[in-house]
């Protein structure tokens, strides 16, 4: 009887998961093999279908381009240093909503709107408030003394990763603070009033209970948005097109395909940026198996 009843549920378990692995196969590992196909071929955009196969030279192109490691270097430079502040004012903010503080609803839902806005919207508010004729920060730093005229923010150079690496920062850290909230909501009360009874510091509170039970919260998090940050393509077109100072490898990749027409080398560096996030997924995802492994 019990085997029936698991034979049952085995297959009502497939007849659930078959239409989401039909849809997954549709819109996902459809295009990527078509993809990858066209990675070993030299068509053209402009007559995909007349092409002959050349192998892996298409991706060896652009392993050999400097252009590619260039935008490696821009991508993990944003990457690193964004999901690193995100995550530590993320956390801080967290801890602050989480607190019986007055008006705590109303701060939760105002730290949303960054969150809701589009991306491409988003991009252009941040364009316009950097902007070294009439934008607002320069106008804030001119009142307060910090400069003497406008900083063309998003002209220069050294500055403009930096630029991008703010409005990324301002977009997205509400993300961060909604996993770790809820992260924070799942810590027993009575375990942290039982440590306050106890005479433990709110430091050390922090760091030997909250800290470690959020660490699962705070692993998603930086996972999901690092694979983000990786694939970061509109926020740095819409400010900056193709500028090499922060070219990423989503650029890269979109320049060979549509500006260059290459659909062969295009699709090549589309799929090197899939193996990039790929790995960078199976590293994030060891290391989070380890450290609970280790905290088991």
């Amino acid at each position: 009887m019990s085997a029936r009843l698991a034979r049952r549920d085995h297959f009502a378990a497939w007849m659930f998961l078959i239409p989401v692995i039909l849809v997954m196969l549709l819109v996902a590992a459809w295009p990527l093999g078509r993809t990858f196909f066209f990675s070993l071929t030299d068509a053209y955009l402009d007559d995909p279908t007349n092409y002959s196969m050349v192998g892996f030279d298409n991706f060896l192109e652009v392993w050999n381009d400097p252009t590619w490691w260039h935008a490696v270097r821009n991508t993990a430079v944003f990457a690193i240093v964004s999901v690193a502040i995100e995550t530590a004012l993320g956390l801080a903010i967290a801890l602050l909503i989480n607190e019986a503080i007055p008006g705590r609803g109303l701060v939760r839902a105002a730290i949303l709107i960054p969150w809701s806005i589009p991306v491409v919207v988003a991009a252009k508010i941040w364009e316009w408030m950097l902007n070294d004729q009439f934008g607002v920060i320069n106008k804030i730093l001119e009142s307060l003394g910090f400069i003497d005229r406008g900083i063309a923010w998003t002209a220069d150079g050294t500055l403009l990763m930096g630029s991008l690496i703010v409005a990324d920062v301002w977009m997205t850290t509400p993300f961060m603070v909604l996993l770790i909230l809820a992260g924070l909501q799942m810590i027993s009360s009575e375990l942290m009033e039982a440590a306050e009874v106890d005479g433990i510091p709110a430091w050390k509170r922090f760091w030997s209970i909250t800290l470690p039970m959020l660490r699962p919260a705070i692993g998603v998090a930086v996972l999901f948005r690092m694979l983000d940050a990786i694939r970061m393509f509109d926020l740095a077109y819409v400010v900056a097109g193709s500028n090499e100072n922060v070219m990423t490898v989503s650029i890269y990749a979109r320049d060979r395909l549509v500006s260059f027409q290459e659909l062969g080398a295009g699709s090549a560096a589309s799929t090197w940026v899939f193996f990039l996030v790929a790995l960078v997924a199976i590293l994030i995802i060891g290391f989070l198996r380890l450290d609970r492994a280790a905290g088991h």
